[in-house]
């Protein structure tokens, strides 16, 4: 087997690593594995290509282009390619990224040292963690106007909350960008939510649509980072939704018109593109 294996033993301090968005739960393929089973196998994920493995090492990688026009007993060895790039766990992830840029993948198998593999990380996770990341400037500047207006010790922290626990701070969302959100949650990319835990009440900050798409969606809890207050004083937040009336996520108003500004804004430059033709 013909393999590269991009390895950065030392990365940058501070960087995101493959092995904190690699997929452990792989679908592999049997290097015995017929056509007809891989078929079987694209129809039940929804996957396109699968690294071959035998006895925890990767040997392949095949895709539905090996498949075609090929009789349905031939075996996933003799179809599969041998030329697969591989990733180590402790590579950082920017350069997983461009690895897979350079390469033309979508996906790269990740390996311990000694060549076992451990998971997969693919572009979709690499945007992932892009969106995730994207937060943190908002999530600090709210922490420190808590602490700052109302002399409080705010604690960050990142898990799961309950959905129906949410006590939302927006009256009204639009039904242009709650769809784009539902899309998002069903391909995994959508960024955690923001929220100010304190006891007994689950106060929404930021991620509306976020919220309601899981909702729809019959998901129950939704990742978030928070920001926890052991004290019961009160804050500005909880006065918006005393004031809106607004309690939980199925009082929020889901709006057709006007548009999200941020659509509204891309139509009216996208309507200039014919200006002068």
């Amino acid at each position: 087997m013909n393999e590269k294996i991009e390895k950065v033993s030392e990365g940058k301090k501070g960087k995101a690593k493959v092995k904190d968005y690699m997929t452990t739960d792989v679908v592999i393929v049997k290097p015995e594995d017929t056509v007809k089973d891989i078929v079987k196998m694209i129809h039940k994920t929804g996957h396109d290509g699968f690294p071959v493995v035998e006895r925890g090492e990767v040997k392949g990688y095949i895709c539905a282009k090996h498949l075609l026009l090929k009789d349905e007993e031939d075996p996933a060895y003799k179809l599969m390619s041998q030329d697969v790039t591989l990733a180590y766990k402790e590579m950082d992830l920017e350069d997983a990224a461009r690895l897979m840029f350079r390469e033309g993948v979508s996906k790269l198998p990740v390996v311990r040292e000694t060549g076992r593999m451990i998971g997969i990380i693919s572009n979709t996770d690499v945007i992932r963690s892009q969106i995730e990341r994207a937060d943190s400037d908002k999530i600090y500047n709210l922490k420190k106007t808590l602490e700052d207006i109302h002399g409080l010790n705010v604690n960050l922290e990142k898990g799961y909350v309950d959905i129906d626990e949410l006590i939302p701070t927006q009256r009204m969302i639009h039904n242009d960008e709650l769809k784009g959100r539902m899309y998002e949650m069903r391909k995994g990319l959508a960024e955690p939510i923001i929220v100010v835990e304190k006891p007994r009440k689950t106060i929404l900050v930021d991620g509306h649509h976020r919220a309601v798409a899981s909702k729809k969606l019959g998901i129950k809890k939704i990742e978030a980072h928070k920001l926890k207050i052991d004290t019961d004083k009160e804050i500005g937040l909880e006065k918006i939704p005393d004031s809106s009336g607004i309690k939980t996520l199925e009082q929020i108003e889901i709006i057709d018109y006007p548009p999200h500004p941020l659509v509204k804004l891309t139509k009216m430059y996208g309507d200039q593109k014919n200006v002068g033709e």
